[in-house]
């Protein structure tokens, strides 16, 4: 145990999908704690990629592409991409830092990503995406199955030509329940970071009215206000906000304990 700093002692949940979990694991074993890794939803490529090629082979006829998670990057890039280059025409927008820097890393730059919050209100409050400069211009979404709306339905509201394309899928928790459900029933955890609200929903299904009690008593990192919201309507009291992304949860994480005795 690395006694002095702030998560000695302390085991900490990360949910996040397998592949961008290891980076906070890291941030957290760095600061003394141990990640217990149990990922609330699983991403795995779509059964059908036509409607991505199809999209590919006019990519120059859009005006923005909008890639709403670093899953979606991952998942669209190498088939808009095969055998090209990023059309020098098309602005690529980013939802959120973590995104940009796959994006960047991917050799695609010069993105569009809201300074501060990062979501869908933040995006349609940039002024390259007013009524004014998407009128009658065509946009892509590069998104997960299924999420919200809000996005798409404002931009076509805007006057745009708004194309919505799954490019991955989102599935529930798989291995690895019953090993977190008994970790939260002997109350070997000291907090759980959130960073959607499909995760939540995903988790308060797991822990059912039989593990609900031991789940009010663990801490819950979420990285959003709106999910915070969500966790406080579930009955979950001891919620923190904290800011977005990795270093949002990790300094949260960080304070939180490092207040306690």
């Amino acid at each position: 145990m690395q006694q002095g700093l702030p998560l000695a002692g302390k085991t900490i949940v990360v949910t996040r999908p397998r592949a961008q979990a290891k980076a906070l694991g890291r941030a957290i074993a760095a600061q003394g704690g141990r990640a217990f890794y149990f990922p609330l939803l699983e991403i795995t490529p779509v059964e059908d990629a036509a409607p991505l090629r199809a999209v590919a082979a006019r990519l120059e006829d859009y005006r923005l592409a909008i890639f709403i998670s670093p899953n979606a990057v991952q998942h669209a890039l190498p088939i808009l991409l095969a055998g090209r280059h990023w059309p020098p025409g098309l602005q690529p927008v980013a939802v959120g830092p973590g995104t940009l820097k796959a994006l960047e890393q991917a050799g695609v730059n010069g993105c569009l990503c809201p300074r501060q919050r990062f979501d869908s209100e933040a995006l349609l409050d940039l002024p390259e995406l007013s009524a004014a400069a998407l009128a009658g211009q065509q946009v892509l979404i590069l998104r997960g199955n299924g999420g919200r709306e809000l996005l798409g339905d404002t931009l076509a509201n805007r006057g745009a030509r708004v194309e919505r394309v799954a490019c991955y899928q989102r599935r529930g928790p798989g291995a690895g329940q019953e090993e977190f459900l008994a970790a939260l029933s002997a109350e070997a955890l000291h907090g759980l970071t959130l960073s959607s609200s499909e995760a939540l929903a995903h988790l308060l299904e797991l822990a059912g009215a039989e593990h609900k009690a031991h789940l009010e008593r663990l801490p819950l990192f979420v990285s959003h206000a709106r999910i915070a919201d969500k966790a406080r309507a579930a009955g979950l009291s001891q919620v923190v906000l904290t800011e977005p992304g990795d270093a949002g949860l990790l300094a949260g994480l960080c304070a939180y304990n490092g207040s306690r005795p």
